[in-house]
């Protein structure tokens, strides 16, 4: 079976690696960056070691500080204009997934001209992008590795764009940059993380020897570390374990792409602005039940993963074995667990099924086959507390 892999031509991972935002950009030919992050990092500090290198490295900064999340098209349309005011030669990402996606975009609708409504879904974009770097602050989108990027269209809809001018010149992974994250936000992106990998390793279509490799190494790093950031948000190299495994895991989802996990949140975060990890983390369980008959020896894998100590049993155990461990861990997340503590109601499960039923770039790659009355019966195992 041939495959094709593709990921961010350079990635560095260093601690305290922002403080040389500046040489990297000039190593690029940049002398005029956009910085694009949310209007919280804004305010945070954490841009000034960035900020100060760019200076002295002469390179200019435009900021554009209003990412929202699960950008809209709007504010993704007034991040462009904003670069192409600026004149600027060069586009930054710095923040969770939201920056880095508004990012991509912004450095392709200036660098190639086209319009945002032509490039939405794969391989519709022809470039070419203005130089690209990405600086994750948050372990779970794995944007910086991946060739996507979503946006929240005027009727709530997620549209992706897919093209490999999306992928970064530079992924740089600076693990000091997420000491700060809050537990809840450490649970709901390293959960999503987490996701990427299983569903990478599971994907019906393009999975390929590379993206398994990269999704086994990233979900033992992440397994390994999840629990450590809960309970100690300074522990630097469990931040830099979720870091790194977040990044594999993007690298792998991004050429074996994920499935009805996603497919299913993605109605959440439209119609009720359900943060994407949240999202992911609320249907996570019942779809691994569900999965559970067309994806049984994978799952036993992963169990090894995930449960390196644990003692050898059959593959059907193995693999009921690692649905349990995912189910406990999301369980122990300081997030909510069940769609009514999000705001959905009975009366809204219809309408997120047909809209999960839309999404059907994504469910093509689920090992098993999604229909509407699967998707219903999903959302409704998790819409109360039992």
């Amino acid at each position: 079976m041939g495959f094709v892999f593709e990921t961010a031509p350079k990635i560095i991972v260093e601690d305290a690696g922002a403080a040389r935002l500046g040489e990297i950009a000039r190593g690029l030919g940049v002398r005029h960056a956009l910085l694009v992050t949310d209007p919280w990092l804004a305010d945070s500090g954490l841009l000034a070691p960035a900020l100060a290198s760019c200076a002295a490295a002469g390179v200019q900064i435009t900021l554009y500080r209003d990412v929202q999340a699960d950008p809209p098209q709007a504010v993704v349309l007034a991040c462009a204009a904003e670069a192409k005011a600026a004149g600027v030669d060069g586009v930054i990402g710095f923040g969770g997934g939201s920056s880095m996606d508004t990012a991509k975009l912004a450095a392709l609708l200036v660098g190639g001209g086209e319009a945002l409504t032509e490039v939405y879904g794969v391989d519709k974009a022809k470039g070419p992008r203005l130089p690209l770097i990405q600086v994750p602050t948050t372990a779970g989108t794995g944007s910086e590795a991946t060739a996507v990027a979503i946006v929240t269209t005027p009727d709530d809809q997620k549209m992706g764009v897919v093209s490999p001018h999306l992928l970064p010149d530079v992924a740089l992974l600076d693990a000091t940059l997420t000491l700060g994250l809050p537990p809840a936000v450490t649970a709901m992106t390293g959960i999503d993380a987490m996701v990427h990998a299983i569903e990478a390793y599971t994907s019906r279509i393009k999975k390929n020897p590379i993206s398994d490799s990269l999704a086994l190494k990233a979900l033992e790093l992440l397994a390994g570390a999840i629990r450590a950031v809960i309970a100690d948000g300074a522990n630097l190299d469990a931040r830099r374990d979720m870091l790194v495994g977040s990044l594999l895991a993007g690298m792998a989802f991004a050429n074996s792409p994920v499935g009805a996990v996603h497919a299913l949140a993605y109605p959440l975060g439209g119609l009720f602005h359900v943060p994407h990890g949240l999202s992911n983390a609320l249907v996570l369980t019942p779809v691994l039940e569900f999965n559970l008959p067309a994806a049984g020896r994978l799952y036993a894998e992963l169990d090894r993963v995930v449960s390196p100590d644990a003692p050898v049993v059959s593959e059907a155990e193995g693999a009921r074995r690692f649905v349990a461990f995912m189910s406990a861990l999301v369980a122990d997340m300081p997030m909510a667990q069940r769609l009514e503590e999000v705001g959905v109601g009975r009366q809204d499960l219809e309408r997120l099924a047909r809209d999960a039923m839309n999404v059907q770039r994504l469910l093509i790659n689920n090992p098993r086959d999604v229909t509407y009355d699967d998707a219903l019966g999903i959302y409704g195992a998790v819409l109360v507390q039992a």
